[in-house]
């Protein structure tokens, strides 16, 4: 093809070196139409290169824009992707394994808000897995403040999906936008309500929701004294694939900001510790005195980059996968961020401001 000596070139090794770095990369390519040739793809990792959830993730946008892949086989460490046209309407992604849901959400959500008309993706796989965010979080934590951007998108949980069988299923509808807006987080305000849930799904018993919510509340209470934290113990019936447990705590501010901690069960790990491993990464993300967690952090800069203004955005100590996601979005738009560190009197915090002069992608199928 002609088309590949004009393709972008991406090292699929460098700074945090993972599926990241694929997802950023390939919603980009095909959001502004330029082809892209990834190698050394997971190179560090222990299984190098492709595995089934990043597979079914680069089809899916494949799919998405009419595109042409290559390379795009398990343990492939080099790929290259040329876009077409975004085609709005409905498109399936299934890992065939416990491999996440919402990380195939993450790649394919920026390119349908690109397409002519509104767009249903059906995504199997798992819904509450390891290295990943659960379901949960996508929809009480991500959902509202990628909203702020102007994008709308619906999710409905239609079936949960544990490790190791996956077998969940999420449908979401996601409306086209002509252009995103900047965003601007930097007031944290107080925490106003903290709530949760705590489940278990097939075989695991009820008890080990109840000890979970317990063991969190007893963490946060240390901490957080004056507010009435609600989280509810759950065993999940028909809507439930296999078998899992695990927790996920959300937090509110006065400003409209949300924070999470969560975990999930593993073989031999008592209840109690599940909880309180939950409750302090909650605790750790409300104590810097950002506007978002560790996990949103990385997950909006391709809402930045693409964003027509300047955005800015305070958060707690700068993670990898953010500099990554920055770097690659700097590779492949015009947008240009910059990071600030702010030291606040009054306390030890210490933040940093994310400022980013958004490329202003405008969508040409609308």
């Amino acid at each position: 093809m002609k088309m590949d000596s004009a393709a972008v070139e991406i090292d699929g090794s460098v700074m945090e070196g993972g599926g990241q770095i694929l997802r950023v990369s390939a919603a980009l390519s095909c959001i502004s139409g330029s082809s892209i040739k990834i190698t050394k793809i997971r190179a560090g990792r222990s299984s190098p290169g492709l595995r089934p959830q990043h597979l079914s993730g680069l089809q899916l946008v494949s799919d998405l824009c009419s595109g042409s892949l290559q390379g795009a086989t398990i343990g492939s460490t080099d790929i290259s992707l040329t876009p077409g046209k975004i085609r709005s309407g409905n498109h399936t992604a299934d890992t065939q394994t416990a491999g996440s849901v919402c990380l195939l959400l993450q790649v394919a959500l920026p390119c349908t808000l690109f397409a002519d008309a509104s767009s249903q993706l059906c995504l199997k796989g798992g819904t509450n897995a390891e290295m990943a965010p659960q379901i949960d979080y996508t929809v009480k934590v991500f959902k509202p403040i990628v909203e702020k951007f102007g994008v709308n998108f619906d999710c409905d949980v239609r079936m949960r999906g544990y490790y190791p069988k996956g077998g969940g299923e999420v449908v979401v509808t996601v409306n086209p936008v002509k252009e995103l807006q900047p965003v601007t987080m930097m007031e944290r305000g107080n925490i106003t309500k903290i709530y949760g849930r705590a489940f278990v799904a097939g075989v695991l018993p009820y008890k080990l929701a109840k000890d979970m919510s317990a063991a969190a509340v007893r963490t946060i209470r240390k901490e957080i004294k004056d507010l009435y934290i609600n989280i509810q113990a759950l065993q999940e019936k028909e809507k439930a694939c296999g078998n899992g447990n695990g927790i996920i705590i959300i937090a509110e501010s006065s400003t409209g900001c949300v924070f999470a901690g969560s975990a999930l069960g593993k073989k031999g790990v008592y209840a109690d510790k599940i909880g309180i491993e939950a409750a302090e990464m909650l605790l750790r993300n409300i104590r810097h005195n950002g506007c978002v967690d560790e996990f949103l952090q990385d997950q909006l800069i391709i809402f930045m980059a693409l964003a027509k203004g300047r955005s800015r955005i305070r958060t707690g100590a700068v993670t990898l996968h953010t500099q990554t996601a920055i770097h690659i979005a700097e590779h492949l738009t015009q947008a240009k961020f910059t990071i600030t560190k702010c030291e606040d009197e009054l306390s030890s915090n210490v933040t940093f401001i994310i400022e980013c002069e958004g490329s202003g992608a405008s969508n040409p199928n609308l």
